[in-house]
């Protein structure tokens, strides 16, 4: 997380988003506060950015407990 610039890893935080396919019920959080969890996700080590050097990309991934 640290390794990307703030746009670069918003780029993935809202790729990440986009595909989630979540369901947040009755009323959807906006885009800003979806970041927000996500980045809390990632500071407290439940989800972690990974790079796959065959694509050449960046993803998110959840923790599984």
């Amino acid at each position: 997380m640290d390794r990307l610039s703030r746009e670069a890893l918003l780029g993935v935080i809202d790729d990440f988003i986009l595909r989630e396919g979540t369901d947040y019920g009755h009323g959807e959080p906006s885009l800003e506060e979806k970041r927000a969890t996500v980045i809390r996700q990632l500071r407290s080590g439940k989800a972690h950015v990974v790079f796959d050097g065959e694509t050449e990309t960046c993803s998110i991934v959840r923790e599984e407990r």
